[in-house]
């Protein structure tokens, strides 16, 4: 694509996202509002990367990808950081990003596959080289248990992935939700909301159920609700990013919130620019100070 047609199509996206907040809002009545609250400001809402949206890239390209989203936060897919590295190429390969100012705030999908000490061992020797503070993973219900140990005994949160219909075990966040309840404060949700609307699962309803059990989300959007192959830029699909960020931000959320950009593998850059000028637009909306020079409280969806 020519540099002037990206120049242009990040032109349109940022000034459509003043009015971003108002579409979302009217166009998803049934979408509960957050708390009728004053919301802190927009920087408590870390918008960061999840770098499988960058998996056709080399780690080195990935990282300047990222860069220029102008974000500092990466979770990163084992295709720019292996499993199979020894301990001191994974120290190196993390002073990678580290050097490029990028902070590090997990790492994953890891698939935990077997029920022994040895195999949840080794992805939290790996997390803990890697400097992830947070393990996104999936795993077979009964293997929880032993991951909460290692949990507690590495200080490494796991926030298990909803992966829609397809997935056998967390089909939706009311899944993963239900096994992980009674379990330590570190094992908690990540909540994918494109597969949770595939679902017919009211995405912000689940957000404020699992409450602090929230412990990243991965964004997309939607066209087509029913359709994992109708991801689109965000903002420009039907999942009520306005109604989410408005959630996260009433209820102090304090984890990070990554793009997780599916489509476009090839040529990924210019649409993700496109979704954080669009996600950027909806967090100052709803962060607009009011003439008294408080945070304003967005209005309920009617």
């Amino acid at each position: 694509m020519p540099d002037h047609d990206v120049t242009r199509r990040h032109f349109i996206a940022t000034a459509a996202v003043g009015i971003a907040g108002a579409v979302h809002a009217a166009s998803a009545a049934e979408w509960p509002a957050a708390n009728e609250r004053a919301v802190p400001a927009i920087d408590t809402l870390k918008l960061g990367v999840a770098s499988y949206s960058l998996r056709e890239f080399p780690r080195a390209k990935a990282i300047e990808m990222i860069q220029a989203l102008r974000t500092p936060y990466v979770n990163i897919k084992s295709a720019h950081l292996a499993y199979t590295l020894s301990p001191g190429e994974i120290v190196a390969a993390r002073r990678e990003f580290e050097a490029a100012g990028l902070t590090i705030v997990g790492g994953g999908t890891i698939t935990f596959e077997h029920d022994t000490d040895d195999d949840v061992k080794q992805y939290f020797e790996y997390a803990k080289a890697a400097g992830m503070p947070l393990i996104v993973a999936t795993a077979a219900p009964a293997i929880l248990p032993r991951i909460d140990r290692f949990a507690m005994q590495y200080n490494i949160s796991v926030a298990i992935h909803n992966h829609g219909p397809e997935d056998a075990n967390y089909p939706s966040p009311y899944d993963a939700l239900r096994h992980v309840k009674g379990l330590g404060s570190r094992m908690g949700l990540c909540i994918d909301i494109g597969h949770t609307v595939r679902t017919g699962t009211n995405v912000v309803q689940a957000i404020i159920d699992a409450g602090p059990r929230v412990l990243d989300l991965h964004l997309k959007d939607l066209r087509d609700f029913n359709s994992v192959d109708s991801q689109v830029i965000v903002g420009e699909g039907k999942i009520p990013i306005t109604a989410i960020f408005r959630q996260l931000l009433a209820m102090n959320y304090s984890g990070f919130a990554n793009l997780e950009y599916e489509i476009d593998a090839k040529d990924p850059l210019p649409g993700m620019k496109q979704s954080f000028a669009y996600m950027r637009g909806v967090l100052s909306g709803l962060a607009k100070p009011t003439s008294r020079g408080t945070v304003r409280t967005p209005a309920r969806n009617t």
